[in-house]
């Protein structure tokens, strides 16, 4: 990609096309910290609908210096709603295809030699994989995230994965590891003498209080609900429907769906 090239598509982000994006590709790869480069490419992933978009995402935010600025774009006008009806359109189309011929597929024959036991094994997973399938396209499992300018508090568990730091192996200094020495032989010292400490008194005990968990109910949202289910978290995405059928109550159906549909396939996953 030229400069000429990379200059239309900075004016023009809704033109980029698969070519432009595979150039931008390599030149993140090359370029990791060009912030231009990895914006354009979340904005025409988003713009296709893409499955690659959320892991995008996440990978921009890691190599993104301040990630408030990077969320100001990703929730703003200019990034959501110059192709709002895109996916619509394509659904349409998709609908609207002539289909010219058919084929039927048949299913190969059990291999004679195969034992019950591998049959068994081998049906089962042909079994349950269409219908984890049908779950996650049902669920939307892997569809753009839609982060709103109030949801900070979501944007931020989505990326808590890409937080990871690398762990740092240093050597202990001689000298530290001497003062770790004495406070050993000080403690032994301490067990050889075998002190008796004297009990304490019933009416010296304080009474304890149990602390009060904070209400953060009001962060929940629709998409914070899908972040723990694009994580995998199950138990936290239940729980966080759960909590938005209480905040929603004219929307409890469609929620009460949802967590039958992510209880079915938390099952089958781990079948």
């Amino acid at each position: 990609m030229n400069v000429t090239d990379f200059t239309y598509i900075v004016n023009k982000p809704d033109a980029i096309n698969e070519r432009h994006s595979n150039a931008l590709e390599k030149i993140m790869e090359e370029f990791p910290y060009f912030q231009s480069a990895r914006v354009l490419r979340l904005k025409h992933l988003y713009n296709q609908d893409s499955f690659k978009y959320n892991y995008a995402l996440k990978v921009a935010a890691a190599f993104t210096t301040d990630r408030s600025i990077l969320f100001d774009f990703i929730t703003s006008d200019s990034f959501v709603t110059v192709q709002n009806g895109l996916y619509d359109q394509k659904v349409a189309e998709l609908l609207n295809m002539d289909v010219v011929g058919s084929e039927v597929v048949i299913a190969p024959k059990t291999v004679e030699n195969s034992t019950t036991l591998e049959q068994s094994i081998l049906s089962s997973i042909a079994q349950a994989k269409p219908i984890v399938e049908n779950l996650e396209e049902k669920l939307e499992i892997g569809k753009p995230l839609d982060f709103t300018i109030n949801e900070k508090h979501s944007f931020q568990e989505w990326l808590q994965l890409s937080r990871l730091k690398p762990i740092e192996r240093k050597e202990i200094p001689i000298k530290e590891d001497l003062e770790k020495k004495k406070k050993l032989e000080i403690i032994d010292k301490f067990i050889s003498t075998n002190p008796k400490i004297p009990p304490v008194k019933k009416e010296n005990i304080l009474p304890a209080f149990s602390p009060v968990a904070e209400d953060k109910s009001y962060l929940m949202t629709e998409t914070l609900a899908k972040v723990y289910l694009e994580q995998k978290k199950y138990s936290k995405a239940i729980q966080a429907y759960e909590i938005l059928i209480l905040k929603y109550p004219e929307k409890s159906s469609f929620f009460a769906d949802r967590i039958s549909d992510i209880k079915n396939l938390q099952q089958n996953n781990n079948n």
